[in-house]
């Protein structure tokens, strides 16, 4: 079963990472979530971004919504963990 927890964990974690990186960081971050999406969506098809937007702000979301909200958190998570590790590293 689904609760608020883990998604409050993994946006306090991702406020962290955020708070570590740059401007152009951020922007690599987006550009590989963009090409993930991308992904999805030439092979799945259009992703309906409306309901998902629709999301944002909600007070009561259902269990199926908080594991999607959840799943998206640790996503990101990871992408920024992968920025990160970078930090100080030199780029090829």
């Amino acid at each position: 079963m689904s609760d608020l927890s883990m998604f409050d964990q993994y946006n306090k974690l991702a406020d962290l990472l955020i708070e570590q990186v740059s401007k152009e960081e951020i922007a690599e971050c987006s550009r590989l979530l963009a090409m993930n999406v991308a992904h999805y969506q030439s092979k799945y098809g259009e992703l309906p971004l409306e309901e998902k937007l629709a999301m944002i702000g909600m007070t009561k979301p259902n269990e199926e919504q908080i594991q999607l909200m959840t799943d998206g958190m640790e996503i990101l998570v990871g992408v920024l963990g992968n920025v990160v590790v970078g930090i100080g590293q030199e780029r090829h």
